[in-house]
């Protein structure tokens, strides 16, 4: 396997993606949901840290989230399953087509 040689932050993941980046910090909050390694902190400070992801780790997502948008049920699942935050959840829900 190659070597990491740069990451993308989520906020560049979102935009790339058309994708809300708090919907993604959601998804990834459990390191679980993607392969290990490809989600990486970053520090921008002694105390602060930006997430971001390896190009695999962008593929994942998005082969996570095409997958889970088959149908408003499915994706309507999905969020139920990997977005904790109840509100953010309801607000993607209602963006989602009818």
């Amino acid at each position: 396997m190659a070597a990491v040689t740069h990451v993308c932050s989520i906020d560049y993941v979102a935009k790339m993606l058309g994708e809300d980046a708090e919907l993604l910090e959601a998804i990834i909050y459990n390191d679980d949901n993607l392969t290990y390694g490809n989600i990486v902190s970053v520090y921008v400070g002694p105390d602060e840290t930006v997430t971001a992801l390896t190009d695999y780790g962008i593929e994942e997502l998005t082969d996570m989230i095409r997958a889970a948008r088959i149908t408003k049920k499915n994706w309507h699942e999905f969020l139920d399953d990997f977005v904790d935050d109840t509100d953010l959840a309801a607000r993607i829900k209602a963006k989602s087509p009818r």
